[in-house]
């Protein structure tokens, strides 16, 4: 094998490839990257065996060839040669030599037909989404997902494609996130897909153009597709909770406030909630003003937000983290909060749209 490529090229593709390997994983294997020949360029795979990225890349072919080289140590020596032709060549005892200007590496390489192949996923059925609506599905959704274990499917988000409407949800037992958006498509899906893949694909969003995503699937699998990069993931098994059954239909009170006001407020408050053992902050709901106030054995907060309100008045107490969550990534100057009673989930929806939704549960308050 010996090729020929561009440096900044190289250490992008690499960059991209790297987020799919794990440093923990016990298989070294794992800790490399495939680099291999392809057609008129090289293709550079990760993976730890739950997601798996592929990146597509123009090079100087001059000899045909694979090899597996250690992603940490070949992302550093790349990133740090200078702008120029990198000349990458296997010789016949297993070593690579990286040549670049007046610098030469030689590093051990693994056999490329030890790592494992990425499943595949045939691409008969594709659904189509723009980057920047699904981008902006994965934020405002993959926060709420479970960190433990304890149960598997709630560290997912849910993709349900059904008449041409897509919904993400995404729920920890605390507060569920709900997404929706249009998709030109006749065919219906359901699948859960893991946090850390929405993740990776969102921080691989940001690199490239504003174009469409491709999306396939399997019983097991999920594929996208943007360009010159490919990410296979299993998708989780199991049933996802009926979110609907948890959404009220009906509220009590409705109250309209500023989106930065209030999330401002909350922040302030927060940094004496923080203190208490379970981040309270109090909101007291009445005629045109929010109180927040928050207490602490070292001290008190006191916040006032004006709104309008419709409906009763309420005092309800929440988890300023779980607020300050959605408020962080909903882009609408104004919000609607709704209330049923103070044991009762709070809504929080875009006063502009309907295309987003998210419950938190409260806390109880004593007294």
């Amino acid at each position: 094998m010996k090729v020929i490529c561009n440096q900044k090229l190289l250490s992008s593709s690499i960059n991209t490839v790297q987020k799919a390997v794990s440093s923990k994983t016990t298989m070294p294997i794992l800790k490399g990257l495939l680099i291999e020949t392809y057609k008129d360029g090289l293709k550079l795979v990760g993976t730890d065996l739950e997601i798996g990225i592929e990146k597509y890349m123009p090079a100087e072919i001059l000899d045909e060839g694979s090899i597996v080289l250690s992603a940490r140590l070949l992302g550093e020596i790349i990133r740090k040669l200078p702008d120029e032709d990198v000349e990458i060549e296997l010789d016949h005892n297993n070593h690579v030599i990286i040549r670049c200007a007046n610098s030469e590496f030689t590093l051990l390489a693994q056999p490329s037909l030890e790592f494992p192949e990425l499943p595949q996923v045939e691409e008969d059925k594709v659904y189509k989404l723009p980057q920047d609506l699904f981008k902006n599905m994965i934020k405002q959704t993959v926060f709420a997902t479970a960190i433990d274990e304890t149960r598997p499917i709630l560290t997912g988000v849910l993709m349900e494609i059904q008449d041409e409407k897509i919904n993400m949800v995404a729920l920890d037992g605390y507060r569920l996130a709900l997404r929706q958006g249009h998709i030109k498509n006749i065919d219906n899906n359901k699948v859960v897909i893991p946090a850390k893949t929405l993740n990776e694909i969102n921080r691989i969003l940001m690199e490239e153009e504003n174009t469409d995503i491709d999306i396939f699937f399997t019983e097991n699998h999920v594929l996208f597709h943007m360009n010159e990069i490919r990410v296979t993931s299993r998708l989780l098994d199991g049933e996802f909770i009926n979110y609907k059954q948890i959404i009220p239909n009906e509220c009590k009170s409705r109250a309209k406030v500023n989106t930065k006001n209030l999330l401002n407020s909350i922040e302030r408050a927060s940094l004496l909630a923080k203190e208490g053992k379970n981040n309270l902050v109090k909101l007291s709901v009445k005629d045109e003003c929010m109180t927040i106030t928050s207490n602490a054995e070292i001290g008190t907060v006191y916040e006032s937000v004006s709104i309008q309100l419709e409906g009763e008045d309420i005092d309800i107490g929440f988890n300023s983290k779980y607020f300050l969550d959605a408020l962080k990534i909903i882009d609408s100057e104004e919000v609607y909060l709704e209330f049923t009673t103070s044991v009762s989930p709070c809504i929080v929806k875009p006063a502009d749209h309907e295309n987003y939704t998210y419950l938190i549960l409260p806390v109880r308050l004593v007294g």
